[in-house]
């Protein structure tokens, strides 16, 4: 009986989608692609042609969409096809580069065939949970997690490990812990979903629809008025799309970004060292600012030096952080002992609550108080701090290639930024 698959329906519930997708027909599907006809692409995949043919109807029915266009003298892709052989190919890449590091530092024999393995014991939703285990640490929570049994994620997670030869997790009487080559495998599959996910939301905009989901890691610069804005405004014409903010240190979020699990960072720019294998754009420059309440007795001052500042109470941001360091170099620079801090805090509501209740000071971007400071209930001190400026912008990683959402929403924050003064754009952009 031939199937055909639905057609032109916008697809729901991307993520679904993307674990419900079988690697092996994925594959299959580029090797017809590269062959142009189902027999010289079952015969590359030593596979018979009516197994190659129902895997391309198995995942052309999975998308709601037909990929190629069926001729006498074989199958060329058509629209729809073209944009999932971007992310087939990508996929290939990642599993490549998963076989690569497995050699290198997992200690599997390197005559394995691991990409066959990888594509042909594993769908999409194999791939999350041996990924949420190396996170979780724990079979049950993974097992909740999924609405799968225990015994269904040990029989996967068998079958992965005796085809490389590798354990993957360590087992404890606390759990599971990721081997060097678990950990290798959960970042490969990681990037590998991410991928997946990213199919669904391309056809959808090769139709006019932009949907999926957006997780963008969120520094504290851009989540006052920057990222709500571009989001209110996304959303106000694409209200099929679901965002989700992460706000972590940098140095998780670059992790986060590494692995696929968020598109983009919003806020300050690192140094090439710190952002090695990322690709950064800068939008605008900022620079820290001291900030007290409208009624602080330095508000009134004629002129403020070192001396009064030193003598205040100060809350900072932690050790370490972009705004303190900045602070502490600009008082180094200028041969001046930088302030101690009563209280160390990296919550902007804590920060703000000490602020309007007391007499403390702090260092950080005017941009991050920017409605108190335009209410009046706090103020700018007279005491720039220009040495302190730094890049505010984007950071991907390197080579990624982000979902039709996640590009709509940093091309908005870009219109953000250029519409609104209160922004001092980098040379180059103004």
């Amino acid at each position: 009986m031939n199937r055909k698959p639905a057609h032109h329906k916008v697809i729901e519930h991307t993520d679904s989608v993307a674990l419900g997708i079988n690697l092996r027909h994925l594959r299959a599907f580029s090797a017809v692609a590269s062959a142009g006809s189902i027999a010289a692409a079952a015969e590359a995949l030593f596979r018979v042609a009516s197994a190659v043919t129902r895997s391309i109807l198995d995942l052309e029915a999975a998308l709601g969409r037909p990929l190629f266009d069926r001729r006498s003298r074989g199958m060329a892709l058509n629209a729809y096809g073209e944009l999932v052989l971007v992310r087939a190919i990508r996929i290939e890449r990642e599993f490549e580069e998963a076989r690569t590091q497995l050699v290198a530092r997992g200690g599997i024999d390197g005559t394995a065939d691991v990409h066959s393995l990888f594509t042909s014991i594993l769908n999409g939703r194999r791939l999350a949970v041996i990924a949420s285990l190396a996170e979780k640490r724990n079979m049950p929570a993974v097992a909740r997690e999924f609405g799968i049994t225990q015994p269904a994620i040990s029989s996967a997670l068998k079958d992965l490990e005796s085809g490389l030869g590798i354990a993957l997790f360590n087992r404890n009487a606390r759990g599971l812990s990721a081997t060097p080559a678990g950990e290798i495998v959960a970042f490969y599959f990681k990037r590998v979903l991410s991928e997946l996910r990213h199919i669904g939301p391309d056809i959808a905009a090769s139709e006019g629809t932009l949907q999926g989901s957006i997780t963008v890691g969120a520094l504290p610069l851009g989540r006052t008025q920057i990222l709500p804005l571009a989001i209110a405004s996304l959303f106000a014409r694409h209200p099929r799309l679901h965002v989700s903010t992460v706000e972590s240190p940098y140095d998780a979020l670059a992790a986060s970004l590494r692995s696929g699990d968020i598109d983009f960072i919003l806020g300050a720019l690192r140094s090439a060292g710190e952002a090695k294998d990322l690709q950064q754009e800068p939008l605008f420059e900022d620079r820290i600012s001291v900030i007290a309440r409208a009624g602080h007795p330095l508000a009134r001052a004629k002129r403020i030096d070192f001396r009064m500042l030193r003598e205040a109470s100060w809350t900072l941001s932690r050790h370490g952080s972009p705004s303190r360091e900045l602070l502490e170099r600009f008082f180094s620079d200028a041969r001046q002992a930088p302030p101690l801090p009563a209280v160390e805090t990296g919550d902007l509501a804590v920060l703000r609550g000490l602020l309007l209740e007391s007499d403390m000071l702090t260092a950080i971007s005017a941009h991050q108080l920017r409605y108190e400071i335009r209410d009046g209930s706090l103020v700018v001190l007279d005491f720039p701090l220009e040495e302190t400026r730094r890049q505010i912008g984007l950071t991907q990683r390197m080579g990624a290639f982000p979902s039709p959402g996640a590009r709509a929403l940093m091309d908005e924050i870009g219109k953000v930024v250029a519409g609104s003064p209160d922004f001092r754009l980098p040379k180059g952009r103004r």
